[in-house]
C-alpha cells in the first residue's frame, strides 16, 4: 500500500498475482473438479479449496484521517490540516511484463507465489471418466536456470500454499515460468517464458484474457479459474498480484484446438513493494496548507510561498509537531 499526503482519494486495496495454465491434446481432456487442500507433509487435508478472491476485495473508500486546528477560526484564517490517506498501489507501478511470461521488477519487492490448479487431464477409453495428470511448475529467477516450484496433479494443490518467495527482489531480476506434464512415465514437451511460443502469458487485473480461456460461465472454465474472473470476463485479482497462464499439452500451430484454453498450469504471484511510504501530509501554521513538498501542496491557492518549505526543520507544524 501507499500513502499520500493529498487530499484526493483513491480506493484501497490488497494484492495478488496469479498464473494460468492450459489443459491436454487429443489424448487429454479437462473436466472441472475442487482442488483438495494439501499440506507441506503431502496429506489431504480437506476436499474444499479456499477462496483466495475473497481475502483480496477492494475496498470501496479509501483509507485513512484527516485533522483541522484550531477547529474553529475567524474570517480570514486558516487552520491547520494534517491528514494520512492510503490509496492502493498498482502492480504495474512496480513490474513491466515483456515477452507474454516475463516479469520484469522496476522497484525492490517482495515476491510470492502460489499455486492455484493444474487443468491437465486424461480421458479414459470410453471418454466418460477423467483423471488429472501430474505437472510440474518451474521459476527462473534472475536470468538463472529454472528450478522447480510444485509437481502433482490437481489434488496435490493448496492454493493458499506459498510454493516459492523471495525478498528484496532488485530491479532488473526477472522472473520468467515453465512448467511439462508427466504421464506414464514419460515427460510432456517442456513449455517456458522464453521457448519462443505463446505458451506462458501473464496478466493482472482488469486485463482480458486471450480468446483461448473459455469465458466467464463456460462448462470448460476450470473451477480453480472461476474466483479470478469477472462476470465481465476480465482478470480480477489483486492490484499487486499478477495470474500466469501456461499451456502445456498443445502448441502454438494447434491454437484453434479445444484443448489450447492456457488452464494447464495457473499461478499466483502477489507483489509487496519495500518502497512504499508513510507519507502524511502535516500543514503549518503560516498559511494552513501541506508543505512537506512545496510547490506540490494540495490547496495551493492558499499557499503563501509555494517555494519554501515552512517545515524546513524537520519537525511537522503545530499541533502534531512530531
Amino acid at each position: 500500500m501507499k500513502t499520500t499526503s493529498h487530499l484526493a482519494a483513491a480506493k484501497a486495496v490488497t494484492i495478488a498475482a496469479c498464473v494460468l495454465a492450459v489443459v491436454s491434446p487429443e489424448a487429454f481432456a479437462k473436466k472441472g473438479k475442487k482442488n483438495k487442500k494439501y499440506d507441506q507433509a503431502g496429506e489431504d487435508a480437506n476436499n474444499s479449496a479456499p477462496d483466495l478472491a475473497d481475502n483480496y476485495k477492494i475496498p470501496p473508500d479509501p483509507v485513512g484521517w484527516l485533522t483541522a486546528f484550531p477547529t474553529v477560526v475567524q474570517t480570514g484564517t486558516k487552520p491547520t490540516l494534517t491528514w494520512d490517506i492510503t490509496y492502493p498501489s498498482i502492480v504495474k507501478d512496480y513490474v513491466d511484463i515483456i515477452e507474454l511470461g516475463i516479469i520484469n521488477p522496476k522497484d525492490k519487492l517482495d515476491v510470492e507465489i502460489r499455486v492455484l490448479g493444474n487443468g491437465v487431464t486424461v480421458s479414459s477409453s470410453s471418454g466418460n471418466n477423467f483423471s488429472y495428470v501430474d505437472a510440474e511448475a518451474r521459476i527462473s529467477f534472475d536470468n538463472g536456470s529454472y528450478s522447480q516450484i510444485f509437481f502433482g496433479d490437481n489434488h496435490d494443490i493448496n492454493p493458499s500454499t506459498v510454493v516459492w518467495s523471495k525478498k528484496n527482489v532488485q530491479a532488473g531480476e526477472t522472473l520468467r515460468f515453465g512448467g511439462r506434464y508427466h504421464y506414464r512415465g514419460n515427460w510432456g514437451s517442456w513449455r517456458s517464458s522464453n521457448d519462443g511460443t505463446q505458451a506462458v502469458r501473464v496478466l493482472v487485473s482488469g486485463d482480458t484474457p486471450p480468446s483461448n480461456v473459455p469465458v466467464a460461465g463456460a462448462p470448460s472454465l476450470e473451477d480453480f479459474i472461476k474466483p479470478y474472473l469477472g462476470g465481465d470476463g476480465k482478470v480480477n485479482i489483486g492490484p499487486m498480484d499478477v495470474i500466469v497462464f501456461m499451456e502445456l499439452t498443445h502448441g502454438d500451430s494447434q491454437q484453434d484446438n479445444s484443448g489450447y484454453d492456457l488452464q494447464d498450469m495457473v499461478l499466483l504471484v502477489t507483489f509487496t513493494s519495500n518502497m512504499a511510504k508513510n507519507n502524511n501530509g502535516h500543514g503549518n501554521n503560516l498559511d494552513g496548507v501541506d508543505s512537506s513538498n512545496p510547490g506540490n501542496a494540495p490547496f495551493m491557492e492558499y499557499d503563501s510561498d509555494p517555494n519554501v518549505d515552512d517545515e524546513g526543520s524537520g519537525g511537522g507544524a503545530y499541533p502534531s509537531n512530531p
